[in-house]
């Protein structure tokens, strides 16, 4: 018998041909997984009956499975245009009970098969916190999720969903199909323990996605698809190749999520599956109650009872204790809500010995959270009234998107009773004022105050300028820079600002700040601007070099302006004479020059005359030269201006702060 006859009578016989067969690495067929060549990590593995088993009963774990060879998805190198595909499967997903599960598990498209970064529950294996979302991740998939996670805006806890780069699908509905026959809806359980088949198919040249599903018993392939969406690849594929497979992760549920069969085909069809070759599930039936269970079953529900009974006492006499208000519409806010107890456990009841300082808007304490070890530095803020708490609250958490290595971040709220309660990340070298004013503490050198000030500038360029909304801060001073262990700036204390869109007017109308800092159009305007923010950064930058307050009393109660001061020494001709006498002379002249300078020109009394904050951060980098000042500046008075503008003396002899500078807050608007 001919060599090729010989081999096709074998194969035909069951004697030589693989489960996985394969057209150019384009086009496979698993009916079964014994001895397919796939590449696995974490739990995932193949059983001795052919199951792919993606995730057993360990929890909080991840799972993944990968052909693995990579796709080639462009029809030309370095090309737009994408290749058609399709894919067919069949899973089973078999938890602990018959209606509840664990996280589901996808189908992947991926640039890589690393996933060491992604985090099990939620996340199914695919992404975490940090990166959910990122167009970095290269990452398309279709979701198969068992339960309803808020944070990703998930529409029930029994969907399929599209999802591009991130687990906030772009299309999801429902698990079932239509009915050919009436076209009706069919509802079908994910977590019922039976076997059901999936197609995936996506059409290079409409850019659409097709996912149909049915129960694998189904005659045929629904004509009607349940998801269909466009999608472009091209740009989530990021190169030629990406590699194709399933994902899965447990949470603290037992949950089993398995593949029976796989099939795949670029441009063409994915071959159909051989069902009655398919490996079954695992027949999974209640265990029989044994005698003894019977006998000791009344007895512990006895106790248990009795147990409830003095848990429940128990739990109402601390339930006062941490009481929390809570709403309906704070359900959207659900990930950046913290629990009261958990706050009160972080910071040992809010003990005096945590205590780090106390502001105009509350208390500070250190805190440590029990689940991760984080140490967060915890404000309580009186609020009293409910009016205007969604518009703050949603203010809050929207601030608490904000990422950038030169801000405190705001990690979340929480509110109870009379308080607001703010959480942030733990600076432990405290705030900057208290390196400029406490002598006990060792004098920043001129290097450490010349990269506060640029850290600080380019926070302020974040919130002006490369974030999706702009930010005014309105608080601008040292006492609310905080430092880390590294000695780098961050800017805090976000209880002033008011969000904005890009090229609208802020609607604040109080007069919010502390003197010293204020811009003299505050006084009869009331509308905080980025300009009134550069003003602030101005006496800011004059602070952090001369070592001196803004405004200071003498021993006669005269009140001294330092911008005044500075201004006289620069006409003088020794504006380097105000460096802060504690550096000894030991600093770099042009830089201590330049940083007075651009201080005096943020501190124009015209708001149209100071410069945007992008061009602050290119004076400090040295990638654009100073102009020189105008000289219209140099007949000008900042004490006698601010005074003509409505800051009068009565303002003026405020009380002073622990800072030495006069506070002014109203709250009613200003929160």
């Amino acid at each position: 018998m001919p060599p090729l006859l010989l081999l096709l009578f074998l194969g035909l016989s069951g004697g030589l041909l693989p489960a996985a067969t394969a057209a150019a690495d384009e086009q496979f067929v698993f009916d079964g997984f014994k001895g397919a060549n796939l590449t696995l990590d974490g739990m995932a593995t193949v059983t001795p009956d052919g199951l792919l088993l993606l995730t057993n009963a360990t929890p909080q774990l991840k799972g993944h499975a990968f052909y693995p060879s990579p796709l080639r998805f462009h029809r030309t190198a370095n090309g737009t245009a994408m290749r058609s595909f399709s894919t067919a499967f069949v899973i089973g997903i078999i938890g602990a009970y018959e209606s509840l599960s664990s996280h589901g598990m996808a189908f992947v498209v991926s640039k890589s098969r690393n996933f060491s970064s992604a985090l099990p529950g939620q996340f199914l294996g695919l992404v975490s916190s940090a990166t959910n979302g990122n167009a970095t991740n290269h990452l398309f998939a279709v979701e198969f999720d068992t339960i309803l996670n808020s944070e990703f805006n998930d529409m029930s806890g029994n969907h399929v969903g599209i999802d591009v780069n991130g687990l906030n699908s772009v299309d999801a509905d429902n698990a079932g199909y239509y009915d050919d026959a009436t076209g009706a809806f069919r509802n079908m359980s994910l977590v019922a323990r039976r076997a059901m088949q999936v197609w995936v198919d996506f059409d290079g040249q409409t850019t659409q996605v097709n996912v149909t599903m049915a129960p694998l018993e189904a005659a045929s392939r629904p004509k009607r698809p349940l998801l269909s969406t466009t999608v472009n690849l091209s740009s989530v594929i990021d190169g030629d190749t990406a590699y194709v497979g399933f994902s899965s992760a447990s949470g603290i549920l037992f949950c089993r999520h398995y593949v029976l069969g796989w099939s795949f085909s670029m441009d063409g069809a994915a071959p159909p599956l051989n069902v009655s070759s398919l490996p079954k599930l695992p027949v999974t039936f209640p265990k029989p109650r044994s005698k003894t269970l019977e006998i000791v079953l009344p007895l512990a529900s006895a106790a248990l009872v009795f147990a409830v009974g003095a848990a429940v006492f128990a739990l109402l006499r601390r339930r006062r204790m941490y009481a929390e208000v809570k709403e309906e519409w704070e359900a959207t806010f659900g990930p950046h809500r913290f629990s009261y107890k958990d706050l009160h456990r972080a910071t040992d009841g809010f003990s005096d010995k945590r205590l780090l300082g106390i502001g105009g808007f509350g208390r500070v304490y250190r805190g440590a959270l029990a689940s991760s070890k984080v140490e967060v530095a915890v404000k309580k803020v009186a609020h009293g009234s409910r009016q205007g708490m969604r518009e703050f609250v949603a203010e809050v958490v929207s601030i608490g998107r904000l990422r950038h290595r030169n801000l405190v971040q705001l990690l979340g709220y929480c509110r109870r009773k009379g308080e607001l309660l703010l959480v942030y990340d733990y600076m432990p070298n405290g705030s900057l004022d208290k390196y400029l004013y406490d002598r006990s503490k060792v004098a920043l050198s001129w290097g450490q105050r010349f990269r506060v000030i640029k850290g600080v500038a380019s926070g302020l360029l974040y919130l002006h300028e490369d974030w999706e909304q702009v930010v005014v801060h309105r608080d601008i001073k040292a006492s609310n820079v905080l430092l880390d262990k590294d000695m780098n700036a961050r800017l805090g204390d976000f209880g002033l600002a008011r969000l904005y869109d890009h090229g609208t007017d802020p609607h604040t109308t109080h007069v919010v700040g502390t003197m010293g800092y204020m811009a003299p159009e505050l006084g009869h305007t009331g509308k905080a601007s980025k300009a009134s923010d550069v003003f602030a950064f101005g006496a800011f930058m004059l602070e952090v070099a001369c070592g001196r307050k803004p405004v200071v009393q003498d021993a006669r109660d005269n009140r001294l302006v330092l911008v005044d001061w500075v201004l006289e020494r620069w006409r003088a001709g020794a504006v380097t004479d105000t460096v802060d006498p504690r550096l000894e002379g030991d600093f770099a002249e042009s830089e201590a020059s330049l940083v007075l300078r651009l201080g005096l020109l943020c501190s124009h009394p015209l708001p149209g005359a100071r410069p945007g904050m992008r061009q602050v951060v290119q004076y400090l980098d040295g990638d654009v030269p100073l102009p020189e000042l105008s000289p219209t500046y140099q007949g000008l008075n900042m004490l006698a201006l601010m005074q003509d503008q409505g800051f009068d003396p009565y303002i003026m002899s405020f009380p002073m702060t622990s800072t030495g500078a006069s506070t002014i807050s109203d709250l009613s608007g200003g929160r």
